[in-house]
């Protein structure tokens, strides 16, 4: 016959305290004596006590969980910005339940459906889009949505990107110095805001220059077509010089189809990505890319999050980081070259 399950009550009379004084050690952030700790938790421990987080949440109006949710992680750079956000909110008393969700308007709604229900204090949305009515739905019942490394036309939502326009911006100053006739950009899917302002910044850098891109393709974000696309990019009569690409996941795969197709990446033709994943720095890569300020995005991205539970009223922040452009052997280096 299983037991039932062990009450706060009964860990208070072990203890020797007040139940009271249980829930405040088990609450982060409320004040209980170290010595209140020591025993409250001794009790526990043997007694198998584990808090109801939900059943706490249902008297406080708290649960202490945020929710965060994410397209796809087969891009190396969600992983990475996955465990920066749980690290960083973890460090502020926070549990986190993690979703995916295909980044359409049934899928979105099915998981916002299911964190609302686990009562989460917040939703941090990486790289997904939220509809109109889901917007006012979590409005409506007190949670903050916070977009992630995605903007979108709504100002009742708090973005936090990088600066992606001006970054594609420097991935075609730094292409234009290296002396390339024949500059062809591989572009993030245009259903997305990343994918959409750096193609923006990219061909306002090559006009402020008089020049134009020899071909502009939609790689969609994905490996595969960012492969064919330059497969198909090098069966013209004249084949480019130079590929921006956004992003290295896709990068990766145009280097590869390169090397397969016999040509060396930063000789025959330069390569530049965007994001600085872990793996564009490995020997096999050696990409130049715009980095993705990851550190202060997850750290302003937390930060407006917590001023939104703490005060409701807070206003609504679309917030841009500037990255910079790390240069690796993947492209050409201009003579003389400081970013």
């Amino acid at each position: 016959m299983e037991r039932a399950k062990v009450t706060s009550a009964e860990v208070a009379a072990l203890a020797g305290v007040s139940q009271s004084a249980v829930s405040r050690v088990f609450t982060p952030g409320a004040s209980a004596s170290a010595r209140t700790v020591e025993k409250v938790r001794k009790a526990a421990d043997k007694l198998g006590y584990r808090p109801n987080v939900l059943a706490r949440a249902m008297v406080s109006g708290r649960s202490r969980i945020i929710g965060l949710v994410v397209a796809y992680l087969d891009n190396q750079f969600y992983p990475v910005a996955l465990e920066r956000l749980s690290n960083a909110l973890q460090a502020e008393g926070y549990h986190i339940l993690i979703f995916t969700a295909p980044n359409s308007t049934d899928g979105v709604g099915k998981v916002m459906q299911d964190l609302m229900a686990y009562q989460v204090d917040g939703i941090i949305l990486a790289s997904v889009s939220i509809s109109s009515d889901l917007t006012a739905r979590a409005k409506a019942a007190g949670i903050p949505v916070v977009l992630f490394n995605r903007g979108q036309d709504d100002r009742r939502l708090s973005a936090v990107t990088s600066a992606n326009r001006q970054g594609g911006r420097l991935a075609a100053e730094f292409l234009l110095a290296g002396g390339h006739e024949r500059i062809a950009h591989i572009a993030g899917w245009q259903g997305a805001s990343t994918g959409r302002d750096r193609q923006s910044g990219f061909l306002e850098g090559l006009a402020a220059a008089g020049r134009a891109p020899m071909a502009v393709i939609d790689g969609m974000y994905n490996r595969d077509i960012a492969s064919a696309c330059t497969q198909k990019l090098l069966a013209g009569g004249q084949p480019p010089d130079a590929i921006f690409v956004g992003n290295d996941h896709m990068a990766f795969a145009v280097l590869d189809r390169l090397r397969a197709e016999g040509l060396i990446p930063g000789q025959d033709v330069s390569v530049v990505g965007y994001d600085d994943v872990p793996l564009a720095a490995w020997g096999a890569y050696d990409l130049t890319t715009i980095r993705q300020p990851v550190n202060r995005m997850v750290d302003t991205a937390v930060s407006t999050m917590l001023a939104q539970i703490e005060a409701p009223e807070t206003p609504p922040r679309q917030i841009e980081i500037a990255g910079q452009l790390i240069v690796r052997n993947s492209a050409r280096i201009p003579q003389g070259w400081t970013p």
